[in-house]
């Protein structure tokens, strides 16, 4: 890998300048009456974003966001040469700080990290613990090189949770723990699904949990289907309107949040890095068909990343997780617990599927918490590095 340089984000002024001849010429589908969420985006919510679309200043919120660490390196990846990887990058003071990697997932990007990286960096307290923070960008989101080979995919699902999990299935030597906010996994009992369960077993908060996992399969799960089937058909759209992007992304920052109060200048912020990333706004989604279609064959099966493989039981990395009551995919503890030791769990009464920015205190807390210098996960992080 290539030595880091720093980055600085400086969108072109002739995008910014598209985007807005393109706001400006919109045309608006019609809607019917009484319309609401369970639609899609309303009309009227897409009018008022376009709208302040065209007067949203790129060049503060650009400003607000280089005020970050930001850099950028070469990265060999098998198959697909070189790519040039953007990534948040701060170090915390303490020498001792334990290294922490931020995945986000779509339709996030390393915006995601930036309310909990001051938390986490700064000195921390006698017995408290702080973290030298890395937050890239994937291939194909923010201001990272896209992926112009077929083929590219890691695991199927959210992705910051499955690509963590892949880590520690591929490198659990340097893969000390994982922590996740959202956990895909199948219960001990195999008849079982959130679809079909015994309410006997659960307690009122795991039940409404599944249910919550059975209105994201049931009614929220279009856009995957899309995305998994004909993603190049979707692509037209988005790269050509700003408008299908908003509204696409939009829906989901409504639905998949705890009645989160999403300020539109920082909506705006959120979708335009998707508008002006590198790759451009149609390449985000790919990777969800890639790794539908991605075969489980392979001459080493221990290194074999797909939706079933990372749900198989891993003895190598210990693991935490936070589950939120507005997230996507809600599961009993004992199905968490088929997926690996389990050394920490929270069960929130708050909070959705974009956990660090929704509640950046309460994750701060979570891994605060998990790796405390008092814990077992911390006495085994020092053991590996000393």
């Amino acid at each position: 890998m290539a030595s880091p340089k720093p980055f600085t984000i400086n969108v072109p002024q002739e995008k910014i300048d598209r985007l807005k001849q393109k706001l400006a010429l919109a045309d608006f589908p019609d809607e019917l009456d009484q319309s609401g969420w369970d639609l899609g985006s309303p009309l009227a919510d897409i009018k008022k974003l376009t709208q302040a679309w065209q007067g949203h200043d790129w060049r503060a919120a650009e400003k607000k966001l280089n005020e970050f660490p930001q850099f950028h390196t070469d990265i060999e990846v098998d198959g697909f040469g070189t790519l040039d990887i953007h990534f948040v990058h701060r170090k915390a003071e303490d020498k001792d700080a334990i290294p922490l990697l931020f995945v986000h997932g779509w339709p996030g990007s390393f915006i995601e990290v930036l309310k909990i990286l001051p938390l986490l960096t700064k000195t921390p307290s006698s017995n408290d613990v702080s973290f030298h923070v890395v937050a890239p960008s994937l291939p194909n989101y923010g201001f990272s090189q896209g992926v112009s080979k077929r083929g590219f995919a890691i695991a199927h699902g959210d992705w910051g949770y499955l690509i963590t999990r892949g880590i520690g299935r591929l490198y659990p030597e340097n893969c000390m723990a994982s922590h996740f906010n959202m956990i895909l996994a199948k219960s001990p009992d195999s008849e079982e699904t959130p679809l079909k369960f015994d309410a006997a077993k659960y307690s009122d908060k795991e039940i409404q949990g599944l249910k919550r996992a059975q209105w994201f399969r049931q009614e929220g799960m279009g856009y995957n289907v899309e995305q998994s089937t004909k993603p190049q058909t979707l692509a037209y759209a988005l790269q050509d309107s700003p408008v299908a992007l908003l509204a696409w992304i939009y829906e989901k920052l409504h639905d998949w949040t705890d009645d989160y109060p999403w300020d539109v200048e920082e909506a705006l912020t959120w979708i335009s890095i998707y508008q002006f990333s590198r790759a451009g706004p149609a390449a985000p989604q790919r990777i969800y068909y890639e790794v539908g279609h991605t075969s489980a064959d392979g001459p080493d099966p221990s290194k074999i990343c797909t939706y079933d493989t990372l749900q198989e039981y891993n003895d190598k990395v210990p693991i935490g997780f936070t589950q939120s009551p507005r997230d996507l995919c809600i599961l009993p503890s004992s199905w968490a617990k088929t997926l690996g030791p389990v050394v920490f769990e929270q069960r929130n009464e708050e909070g959705g599927h974009f956990y660090a920015y929704e509640k950046p205190e309460l994750l701060v807390r979570d891994l605060k918490a998990m790796f405390s210098r008092d814990g077992e996960t911390y006495k085994r992080i020092s053991k590996k590095y000393k």
